[in-house]
């Protein structure tokens, strides 16, 4: 269990924050035209359809944007540390916002850039499994 702040959680997040407990990282996906939506929503943004499920993904993407945070704005949180858009690999334009772990923030040379490669893994904060991402070999 981390200090991390615990999300809200509601019927239509639940599966999101709860599929780490199971390993998944799981994100909406419209039955109509399959596309995947994030963050969750009660209805597809492309279709318009109101089949909207949680399906696990592959927890692989890399680094669309990122910054080193360096301020307390959260207990449990220490800074440094790196705040990220991550694109996971099902979709183009298909991102989350989170933080980079087993990095360095102030490496010298930088450990974390643009289109880094990353791989999700999870950390409990009350019933919530916060997905968090690392560096990954490709």
């Amino acid at each position: 269990m981390s200090d991390r702040p615990s999300p809200a959680i509601t019927e239509l997040t639940a599966p999101f924050w709860r599929g780490g407990a199971a390993g998944e990282l799981r994100i909406q996906r419209c039955g109509a035209c399959r596309r995947w939506v994030h963050p969750p929503q009660p209805m597809c943004p492309s279709c318009h359809g109101r089949e909207m499920r949680a399906e696990a993904v592959s927890g692989r993407g890399a680094v669309w944007s990122y910054t080193v945070n360096r301020y307390r704005w959260a207990p449990g949180i220490e800074p440094p540390y790196v705040l990220a858009e991550v694109e996971l690999d099902e979709q183009p334009g298909l991102r989350l916002l989170t933080a980079i772990v087993d990095v360095d923030p102030d490496g010298d040379p930088p450990q974390v850039s643009i289109g880094l490669p990353v791989r999700v893994c999870f950390e409990r904060a009350g019933d919530a499994w916060i997905p968090l991402f690392g560096p990954e070999l490709r």
